[in-house]
Order: structure tokens, then sequence, then C-alpha cells
């Protein structure tokens, strides 16, 4: 197939791609660092032509202009991640939020759970077949653009050409618009002196030939820097970050030893520097899938030793995990945790961790609590979580009774508010944290 000239025909400036955008349609955006912004911007122009536009995204980077104040009446968002660029706008009510696990959303497009008119994705550009890539975000926008009736695709010569299970053929795009524009990064902080306990915590229980996910953020960063001397750790998880290929290229991750996609980082989306997309480029080292193969707990299970780090808001002293509301006021969202939290439960000696800083608000809110705030949402069941670290120890809940898992984990809160949890966990009735006898 002669795809260049087909290309070619489809090649039109960014607002004339947007121009296929009709009032009442719903569409999806991609996101992370492939946050579609040339065409968003574009999109944004038209305001005063559209009413009734349903936008669905994972996480945005960067402004979104589609939230601002005034734009609810031509653009609500449909958040399935919430992040910096919509949380006011869905704590005003001019958005919503989906509460869904990464693994099922491309399942909401395929089977028009969600139906979808257009599909806004960023793409590398094509190869000389004709394949052009994801890049640095497959997770739910291959899915995406299967599934809607038109695709638009932002084509970006700074895009890296991810390999795996990321490829979309030019055929299948209806408008292109090119451009060259720096994508989205996600600055590399410094670890807090309570993260960095948090870290050492975590890193005893990382046994050699295990395979980690690790999240965003200080701690799974920090991780990372702990695992010197570590042998062949392998990658199977949602994020890549510039830890991770720092890991690589000082010998500790290797995937030699990997049960499932031995010598493979597997994952769906990448976030951090420019240097990082860089690396990536055509590197086989590299596997990019959709999120509903990465995050399927059976498929996650299928690496022996599988390590999941995943952070919370708050957790309750029966274990229950809050990790996407601050009370009633939706702060992120579910992702990967459960999928990820469960597949380790089920994995060969793998270990599902809930990692968090035993207080808030320069220590004067505990988020080890008597009870999630009031309207606040359990991500995580206490029946799905194993282990739960602070910078003041490890507490294991797995197989341990309700007043065993409130001793545990009351042990590792801050010093400060142990004394006020020990008195409740003394009064609370006996139906709440004891076994009621026969």
């Amino acid at each position: 197939m002669n795809w260049l000239p087909l290309y070619m025909s489809k090649v039109v400036p960014p607002q004339e791609a947007v121009a296929v955008v009709k009032s009442g349609h719903r569409i999806f955006m991609s996101g992370n660092a492939a946050s579609p912004t040339f065409l968003t911007e574009a999109l944004a122009q038209r305001a005063e032509e559209l009413t009734d536009v349903e936008v669905n995204h994972v996480l945005l980077l960067g402004e979104d202009p589609l939230t601002r104040p005034g734009m609810e009446r031509r653009f609500r968002h449909n958040s399935l991640f919430v992040g910096s660029a919509d949380r006011e706008a869905i704590a005003a009510g001019r958005s919503d939020y989906v509460p869904v696990h990464l693994s099922e959303i491309p399942r909401l497009f395929k089977e028009r759970i969600i139906p979808l008119d257009v599909a806004l994705v960023h793409l590398s550009p094509p190869d000389e077949h004709g394949f052009m890539s994801f890049g640095v975000e497959c997770a739910a926008s291959k899915a995406a653009a299967e599934s809607a009736s038109i695709v638009i695709a932002q084509v970006n010569e700074r895009m890296p050409r991810a390999l795996g299970d990321a490829f979309i053929h030019v055929s299948r795009i209806h408008k292109i618009a090119e451009c060259s524009i720096p994508l989205q990064t996600l600055p590399h902080g410094t670890a807090s002196p309570v993260e960095h306990a948090i870290a050492a915590h975590i890193a005893e229980l990382i046994e050699d030939e295990s395979t980690l996910q690790l999240g965003i953020g200080g701690i799974p960063d920090a991780v990372l820097s702990f695992l010197s001397g570590k042998k062949h750790l392998g990658i199977h998880t949602e994020m890549v970050s510039d830890s991770v290929v720092k890991a690589i290229e000082d010998g500790i991750v290797t995937n030699f030893k990997k049960s499932l996609h031995p010598g493979k980082v597997i994952a769906t989306f990448v976030l951090g520097s420019a240097r990082i997309y860089e690396y990536i480029h055509n590197n086989p080292l590299f596997e990019m899938h959709p999120c509903d193969y990465t995050n399927d707990p059976f498929i996650i299970s299928q690496n022996d030793k599988m390590v999941a780090v995943n952070s919370a808001i708050e957790v309750d002293i029966t274990g229950q995990v809050c990790a996407d509301s601050i009370g009633d006021r939706i702060y992120s969202g579910f992702g990967g945790q459960v999928d990820f939290i469960r597949g380790a439960a089920r994995s060969k000696r793998g270990k599902a961790i809930i990692a968090l800083p035993s207080t808030a608000k320069k220590g004067k809110v505990s988020r080890i609590v008597r009870a999630l705030k009031p309207g606040a949402g359990v991500v995580t069941s206490r029946a799905d979580v194993h282990y739960v670290v602070t910078e003041f120890g490890t507490a294991y809940l797995h197989g341990k009774n309700l007043s065993q898992r409130a001793q545990a984990l009351m042990e590792i809160a801050h010093p400060d508010f142990r004394s006020d949890l020990e008195q409740y966990i003394r009064r609370v009735p006996r139906e709440v944290l004891h076994t009621t006898p026969n």
C-alpha cells in the first residue's frame, strides 16, 4: 500500500481538523504527556459554535482551555482520572468524574458504555509502513481510536516511536494536524526525608528478581534510589519515569528474570523529562501496551515476586484506603491502584503495598485515622490491603482481624496521634473492631 499520498490528503490545519466536532458529540482526548494541546486550543477557539460536547479523558497535563469558567455549556468534562487541569472545575460542578479502574476504561469505549463520536489522539510520525505510534501514552487512547467514529491525530515530530502494541495505521485516521512542539514533562523533584524513610522500609520488602510497579511521586522515585545491590529487578507498571531509566542504567533493573515478558519493561505510559522520551524512542527494551493489558490483574499476577507500590490520601484503622478524594472533594482517581494491588496479591511471592506519610498539613493531621472523612470514597477495600507503610514502619494486615489491624496501624501512625487512636480502639463498640462471639 502506498500510504504517503493517503497521509498527505488528510493533513489539514488544526482548525479544520477539529471542525468535525459537532454539538452533542462525545469526544475522547489522550492524556498525560500526550495531551493534544495543539488540537485542544483549536477546539477552544470554536467554543461559540458548540454546545454540550462531552470530553472524556484520563489525566490531562498543562492548562486545559475547555474547563475555563463559562465553557461549561460548550464543553463538559467526563474525567476518568482527575488532575490539576480539571480538579477545580469538578469541585465547582462544571465537570464530572467517573470512578473506574484503569484496566476497565478501554472496555467502556469498546462496548459503547461510553460511545465515542470523535477521538483526538497524539501520535508519532508514520514509519515506512504507514504506522504511527501512540508514543508516550497508549493507555486508553488506542481503544478510543479504534472505537470512535472519527479519529483526529495530532502528529508531532517530537513524539517518540514507542514499540509494543501501540500503533495505528494512517488509513484509520480521518484528519491530521502536524506540529513540532515539546511534550508535557513532569519535573523530577527531590524526595523529602519522610519519603526517604518510607522508601527505605519498602526497599526491605523487595527481593532480588522482583518485578516492580511504581507510581508517580517522591516515594516511588525514592524507592528506586534504595535498591542498589538488588539483582535482576524487572518492571511491569503503568508509568515509566526517569528513575526507572536510571535504575536500568545502573544495572539494578535488567528484566532478565521476569516470569512474564523477560527482557522487557512493560508499561502503558511514560511521564518525566525530555530525556526519557528520547530514551524510549525505537528502544526495544520498552513495550507499551493498552491499559486493559498492563493493568489486568490476571496478567499482573503472572509476574512472580510482583511488588506493587501505591499511595493513599488516608487509611482508616481497619485498612480501608481512600486515594481519590479528600472527604467528598474529588482529588484524583482510581487509576490502577486496585488493578495492581490485586495482581500483586495473587502473584507468587508477590507484595501489595500502600505507602503514605503518617501526617498531612505539616504534621497537623494524621493520615492513619479512626474513620475516613465524611464523603470519602474507598478505593482499595480492607480485604485487598496487605502492607501499609509509613515513615514509622510497616504494618502487615492480610489475614489479620480488625482489632489486630487497628493495633498494627496505630503502631505506624505518627507518635503525636497514637494516643488518640489507642483511646478510640479501647472504647469503640465491640462489634466494630472485635469478632462477635457466636
